[in-house]
């Protein structure tokens, strides 16, 4: 039987304007009546505390893989192939005690393999629908650009909507059905590259780069660990208590943010509607996401109120697989993360 998340707690706010003030002054990270931040600071560290465990290095995608459950929305992992994103992926979800599938993407997957299809039953003499993979919560599509487009478009209504719709039936999924998505940015052949309709249904971009020297050096230590029988695996990890996630979501919608913030996140995503090198800008979803990521960055360094840093660090996952590039552009060797870099240089920040 599936699991819906567990509501919230329901935190209580004080409706002044001095929390940011008092940060701007003193450089106090923690709330001024230290309410409504603890879950998700919790859930913060104690996630990269034990996902570290079985993942060397890589504390930047394991903290926006993190913000993305806090948020409640879905992320697509973008690396080259052997960095771990799958075990990642499958980490964190046990380290949530999420249920959890697995689908891998192929160019003859069809949609019914992903949803599910109703099966005639000679006994009965009825047709029955029989749920696919995407009735869990916690999904990790594995290699999503391989899937055809069509199979690809199955996912968007799950993604949006969190429901199915097979022969004019709604299936409602988990409250807290989640989408992982994987994908390889080295490899063309055989793929079929996401429409930005789909992609835009990410919350966040995560990118897995190589790792550094000395996490390479663990990663070894730890494999030779394993293949005498001394290693961890994800199976070592101590799973949360699952009401500590829907305390924490609930935290971060309850955080504060000022009109000020307000004007300066729009300034941040109207700029990219006509920066130069930008053939398509971010639209009002990129807007909404943003704002929420903002919030989920606001709560996790204990803050009950968003600042203008919190906009700058959620600007990158966020605007990053939502922004076209002009083909002048990517032939003088720029990508997104460079322009909104220059971006939000060029954005005045609010006093």
């Amino acid at each position: 039987m599936q699991r819906a998340c567990a509501p919230g707690l329901n935190h209580k706010l004080r409706r002044d304007k001095t929390g940011m003030e008092k940060y701007m002054e003193t450089g106090e990270r923690v709330s001024e009546n230290g309410i409504g931040v603890a879950a998700a600071n919790e859930l913060f560290e104690r996630g990269q505390q034990q996902i570290g465990r079985v993942i060397a290095g890589q504390q930047e995608p394991i903290a926006q893989a993190l913000l993305t459950m806090l948020c409640g929305g879905h992320a697509l992992i973008e690396g080259v192939p052997g960095v771990a994103k799958t075990l990642a992926v499958k980490t964190l979800a046990r380290f949530l005690g999420l249920e959890f599938r697995r689908v891998s993407g192929t160019p003859d997957m069809m949609p019914a393999d992903i949803l599910g299809t109703s099966v005639f039953s000679p006994k009965d003499g009825e047709f029955s629908f029989h749920q696919g993979p995407v009735f869990t919560q916690f999904l990790l599509t594995d290699e999503v650009n391989r899937m055809p487009p069509r199979t690809q478009a199955a996912l968007l209504e799950a993604m949006e909507e969190r429901q199915v719709t097979a022969d004019g039936e709604r299936h409602v999924l988990d409250d807290c059905f989640t989408v992982f998505a994987t994908q390889n940015p080295v490899e063309f052949e055989g793929t079929y590259p996401l429409p930005e309709a789909q992609l835009d249904r990410f919350l966040l971009k995560i990118r897995v780069e190589y790792p550094e020297l000395a996490d390479e050096r663990l990663v070894l230590e730890r494999h030779h660990a394993a293949t005498s029988g001394a290693g961890l695996s994800e199976a070592a990890i101590e799973p949360v208590a699952f009401e500590l996630l829907a305390a924490a979501r609930r935290e971060v919608r309850a955080v504060r943010v000022e009109p000020a913030i307000f004007e300066y996140l729009l300034a941040v995503v109207r700029r990219t509607r006509s920066w130069p090198s930008i053939a398509l800008g971010a639209s009002p979803r990129a807007s909404t996401s943003l704002l929420l990521v903002a919030k989920a960055f606001a709560a996790r360094e204990r803050r009950d109120f968003v600042i203008p840093d919190d906009v700058k660090e959620a600007a990158l996952p966020v605007l990053r697989h939502r922004l076209v590039l002009r083909p002048e552009a990517e032939l003088e060797g720029m990508d997104t993360d460079r322009v909104v870099r220059d971006v939000l240089a060029a954005t005045q920040v609010p006093k």
